[in-house]
C-alpha cells in the first residue's frame, strides 16, 4: 500500500493516495480521539461532577488498544476479555461515578470512534469499512459489559460487608 502525507494549509495531514484499515485511522488518530473525547465528556455537567486529573478521566481509554487488536482478528476468532475494561469498572465505580456515567462515557467513546472514521473517509478501505464498524460496537459494548460485571461485583462485596 502506498500512500502520501501531504500538509493542508491549515496544519492538518491528510493522506492522499491508498488505503487505509480502520485499525490504521485509530492508532494514527489516537491522540486527538482522545482530546475529542475529553472535550465531549467536559460538556457533561454529571461527569464533570466527579473531579478527576486528566489522567484519571483519560487513563483507561489506552484500551483503544484492545479495540484497535480485535480489528486486527479475524472475524471468527474469539475476542479476549478486557482486562483494561475489567479495571476500569472498579476504578469508575471507586471514583464515584453511577452505572449511567460509564454507559455515557461508552456512548462517548463510540461517538469519537465513528466520528475519527467519518472524518477518514477519504483513506479508508470501505470493503471492510462497515465490519469494521461492528467490530468495535461489538468490542467497546463488550468492554462496557466487563466493567459493569465487575462494577456490579464490587457493589455487591460492599453490600456483604455491611450486612455482616
Amino acid at each position: 500500500m502506498t500512500k502520501t502525507t501531504m500538509v493542508k494549509s491549515n496544519g492538518a495531514r491528510a493522506v492522499s493516495a491508498g488505503t487505509e484499515s480502520v485499525a490504521q485511522v485509530l492508532e494514527r488518530e489516537r491522540d486527538p480521539l482522545i482530546h475529542e473525547w475529553l472535550a465531549l465528556v467536559e460538556k457533561q455537567e454529571d461527569l464533570m461532577a466527579i473531579p478527576l486529573s486528566y489522567e484519571d478521566r483519560t487513563g483507561h481509554l489506552p484500551q483503544l488498544a484492545d479495540v484497535i487488536a480485535r480489528l486486527h482478528l479475524d472475524s471468527s476468532t474469539k475476542a479476549p476479555i478486557s482486562v483494561a475494561a475489567s479495571y476500569h469498572g472498579d476504578l469508575r465505580r471507586k471514583q464515584g461515578y453511577s452505572v449511567a456515567m460509564v454507559v455515557e462515557e461508552s456512548r462517548l467513546l463510540q461517538v469519537c470512534i465513528f466520528t475519527t472514521l467519518h472524518k477518514s473517509t477519504r483513506q479508508l478501505n470501505y470493503e471492510k469499512l462497515l465490519p469494521d464498524v461492528v467490530t468495535i460496537a461489538d468490542e467497546v459494548d463488550a468492554q462496557l459489559k466487563q466493567q459493569m460485571l465487575r462494577y456490579m461485583a464490587a457493589n455487591a462485596v460492599v453490600k456483604n460487608s455491611k450486612a455482616h
